[in-house]
């Protein structure tokens, strides 16, 4: 079992546009509006680093600004873990549209761009942070995997560990063989101690996931791997203990129990 502590959330979702927003929605204090996504601007990308990055990119680091700013921490100093199912599908669809041409030509930013470490890779340098990024794929699973993988770092190394899980819907054909139904992007900050909210984590024989008891946010969390983090985000929402379930892969399920709120 893994014990970590919550302590700075960001989100972007359509109809959610925050954590401010989403958490009076998730806690049942206000009405979920659906509408499209948001994209915020990243402010700590550079102007000339922000028109070269992708969309994808841009709303990553958006919800992992928030997140931080949310936890009172400094960016430069935490480890992070970039957690994508498909990464920049649509800079991939550009690059393969590109080569199937007589003469193929493929712009540097594009190729630059098209890596799955490309916006762990921006963040460091928006935020000047040295410590390790991990970029890491679990399809349909990936936040949880991505969770996973930053609860560990967090534990074991002793350190605060920035969790950004985040995809867009891919252009055809691309989309046919994942078809996404929005965009969003969620990130965590994760301390080793006892601030925010406590999760223990745990590896168990595959179980149901945990749904969302709102039929929209349900129909959204199936509709984007970022958005698998919704049980878990409405569980911190609300001052409650509660126990979620989230599948890492056909056999195992990632067993989360939340502590109530102090």
């Amino acid at each position: 079992m893994i014990a970590v502590g919550v302590t700075g959330i960001g989100i972007a979702a359509p109809g959610l546009r925050d954590w401010e927003a989403a958490r009076a929605v998730l806690a049942g204090r206000a009405p979920y509006v659906a509408g499209p996504l948001e994209h915020r601007a990243p402010e700590a990308l550079p102007p000339a680093e922000r028109r070269r990055a992708g969309a994808l990119t841009r709303l990553a680091l958006a919800v992992a600004q928030e997140a931080v700013a949310r936890a009172g921490v400094e960016a430069s100093r935490l480890a992070s873990v970039f957690a994508s199912a498909d990464a920049d599908a649509e800079n991939t669809h550009h690059i393969c549209a590109a080569l199937a041409t007589p003469a193929p030509e493929i712009s540097p930013t594009r190729f630059h761009n098209s890596v799955q470490n490309a916006p762990s890779g921006y963040w460091t340098i928006a935020t000047q942070a040295r410590a390790p990024t991990s970029s890491i794929n679990g399809l349909d699973e990936v936040f949880a995997t991505g969770l996973l993988e930053a609860a560990a770092q967090a534990a074991v190394e002793r350190r605060e560990v920035l969790l950004v899980a985040f995809d867009l819907p891919a252009p055809e054909p691309i989309f046919g063989l994942h078809p996404l139904g929005c965009g969003a992007a969620v990130a965590l900050v994760l301390a080793p101690d006892a601030r925010g909210r406590r999760l223990a984590l745990s590896v168990a024989a595959g179980a149901a996931a945990t749904a969302v008891d709102l039929a929209p946010l349900e129909r959204l969390r199936l509709d984007n791997p970022a958005l698998r983090a919704l049980p878990l985000l409405a569980a911190i929402a609300r001052p409650a203990p509660a126990r979620v379930v989230m599948a890492l892969d056909e056999a195992n399920a990632l067993e989360l129990a939340i502590d109530g709120a102090a």
